[in-house]
């Protein structure tokens, strides 16, 4: 691991790069995540994520994620190009107001039929109806050695996709009573919490998040941790996360962005990333 990316702060950002709002090309974003690579900032940075069906498309040795509905990823697991590495799989077992527990249950029967790989599998749950039972049965396979986390979306197009403070922090506080990891995904390309002078929506920052979560795990209850959640001053938030710098990360794994550049930057403008992993 490079010296300029702290433990806390290891592997934070998956990149979401091909995936809106970004929506790079495939042929650009493979490139552009392998430059990622060869940056002091590497350690800092998880697998390419990629749509299930568009595996065969790459034609350079990376690391990926495979994203996907449960049938389009167990197609493409079936096939997996030699010269990938697939670190993690990604699915959404449900649409809001859906009931998640079949989904679940059929995205688990291909992980204990891949059970062999060291793959992480991450259970994308909406957070609506069914939220909570859907978290005792992801909690349920970790119980039984399987390597199921939980996957939340934090944004998107429309208001009503952005969970409130007091929504995320109830989300927070479950999945620490559940020991159960989890991973965020959209909306997230920012440390802190800001309105997008383009749209006019709320989003939530990456460090908000990352102090709540340390919060969490310290014993703080979903009220506490709305507030941090709330917050949008950088300066607070980072001397909170500057102390905790040298320790893992605990309960939450991290973040897809569809941008690279923009974390790397406001973590080097709070001071958490040294000035020189910019050169």
């Amino acid at each position: 691991m490079s010296n300029a990316v702290p433990p806390l702060l290891a592997a934070l950002v998956d990149d979401a790069a091909v995936f809106p709002p970004g929506s790079l090309p495939l042929p650009d974003a493979v490139p552009a995540h392998l430059g990622h690579r060869d940056r002091p900032w590497a350690a800092m940075i998880g697998p390419l994520l990629v749509p299930a069906a568009d595996l065969p498309e790459i034609g350079a040795a990376v690391d990926v994620g495979v994203v996907g509905e449960p049938g389009a990823v167990e197609r493409a697991l079936e096939t997996i190009p030699g010269h990938l590495t697939v670190r993690q799989v990604e699915s959404p077992v449900a649409k809001r107001g859906e009931d998640p527990a079949p989904g679940i249950d059929q995205l688990a029967g291909l992980m204990r039929k891949k059970s062999d790989e060291p793959w992480s599998w991450y259970f994308e749950v909406p957070l609506a109806w069914g939220l909570m039972r859907a978290l005792d049965q992801l909690a349920q396979l970790r119980a039984e050695g399987l390597p199921a986390a939980a996957k939340f979306r934090t944004g998107g197009l429309a208001a009503e996709l952005f969970p409130t403070p007091v929504e995320l922090a109830a989300v927070i506080c479950a999945c620490r009573d559940r020991e159960l990891p989890f991973k965020l995904t959209a909306g997230l390309h920012h440390a802190v919490r800001h309105t997008d002078p383009d749209t006019g929506l709320v989003h939530h920052g990456f460090l908000n998040v990352l102090a709540a979560t340390l919060a969490a795990v310290g014993g703080a209850e979903p009220a506490e941790l709305a507030g941090i959640l709330a917050g949008t001053d950088g300066h607070p938030l980072a001397a909170t996360i500057r102390g905790a710098l040298d320790q893992p990360r605990p309960l939450w794994v991290g973040f897809g962005s569809c941008s690279v550049d923009e974390p790397v930057t406001d973590l080097t403008n709070l001071g958490l990333l040294p000035r020189e992993v910019r050169a």
